[in-house]
């Protein structure tokens, strides 16, 4: 795991396509990118306008940026006290199937989230990806997937400011959305990124290597299906 702390969203964007370069070329190795970002808004390849309810400029003078991108998804927002991830993955060393990929990721912050005492959930409704608690969501995921290396990722809320999502209709959801904080789970950022860096590995198949430098031994481990992600590949 690499621990970005606090970094532009562009800044961090650009890292993923350097890395991504190189995992293509054969060199570097798989690895989980966190960070926290400042505001911003940002629009995956199935956004539409519709999504985004407030103008740019309104965005701006609330001090949020706004970015369009190649991942899937729709519209989602990240914020300081949210933890984004971002795998940088060869699936050519996993296996070559985006939607046991996907489920991998809902897996992992599940039981990452079970830590805490915290019953997180896929959402068994159609459009409905990502990890939710009760009706409302707490982790988004949206992927991008070139020769089968992965970029973008998932975003955890943990004590990141929710009404900041009144910009938005988040992954064109008109659902509510939680955090830990809100579930009145008090665990430090620090202890909720070690979770997830303990959860990932598990469920990755890289438990017993060291964090960096990592490659797979086993199959990730699924336990439920979920839905079908459309991956451009």
């Amino acid at each position: 795991m690499l621990d970005l702390g606090r970094m532009g969203w562009h800044e961090a964007f650009l890292l993923q396509q350097r890395m991504v370069e190189e995992r293509k070329r054969g060199e570097g190795c798989d690895q989980l990118l966190l960070v926290e970002h400042p505001h911003v808004v940002t629009m995956g390849r199935n956004a539409s306008e519709k999504q985004v309810l407030a103008s740019r400029e309104i965005l701006r003078r609330s001090g949020i940026q706004f970015f369009e991108t190649d991942r899937g998804g729709g519209a989602t927002y990240h914020g300081p006290g949210q933890i984004v991830g971002y795998p940088i993955l060869d699936l050519g060393d996993w296996k070559r199937d985006v939607r046991l990929y996907f489920q991998a990721l809902e897996q992992f912050l599940i039981d990452a989230l079970a830590t805490f005492g915290i019953a997180a959930r896929r959402n068994p409704e159609k459009g409905h990806q990502g990890v939710w608690v009760g009706n409302a969501k707490i982790a988004a995921i949206g992927v991008h997937i070139s020769r089968w290396i992965t970029s973008h990722g998932f975003a955890l809320n943990v004590e990141n400011d929710l009404s900041y999502f009144q910009y938005i209709v988040p992954c064109g959801l008109s659902k509510p959305v939680c955090s830990l904080r809100s579930l009145g789970c008090a665990a430090p950022l620090e202890e909720v990124k070690a979770a997830l860096e303990a959860s990932f590995a598990d469920t990755f198949g890289y438990s017993g290597q060291e964090s960096e430098g990592r490659r797979p031994k086993t199959e990730a481990r699924i336990q439920e299906p979920g839905p079908a992600l459309r991956a451009r590949l």
